[in-house]
């Protein structure tokens, strides 16, 4: 059985919230890829990924994140990341993307910067 990923998108104040619920791997990494690149072409400046419904993210689902992140940076923009799951949390502190990501535990948070 294949899990899908859903990916949603809102506002809060202006802000691209991109929503995410599942397993972000090889096989569904490029789904997030796709939403990212489509805000960042459009001239989205923040964009905020909201990773508190993902089970289950791998190094494809890290190198998406990073290249939106230098994209967002090169443009003047800023990628934030909600995420509050231990086992979440976890891969971003031993790969030290915690330290180059800014991570915060709720989107209200994170739009508020």
């Amino acid at each position: 059985m294949e899990l899908e990923l859903m990916v949603t998108e809102r506002r809060i104040g202006g802000v691209a919230v991109v929503e995410v619920e599942g397993e972000i791997d090889v096989a569904t990494a490029p789904q997030l890829g796709d939403r990212l690149r489509a805000l960042e072409s459009g001239g989205t400046a923040t964009v905020i990924v909201d990773l508190s419904k993902v089970s289950f993210l791998d190094s494809t689902a890290l190198g998406v994140l990073v290249a939106s992140f230098k994209r967002l940076r090169e443009g003047g923009g800023e990628l934030r990341i909600v995420a509050h799951e231990p086992r979440i949390l976890r891969v971003f502190e031993i790969t030290d993307l915690d330290r180059v990501l800014a991570i915060y535990p709720t989107p209200e948070a994170a739009t508020a910067g």
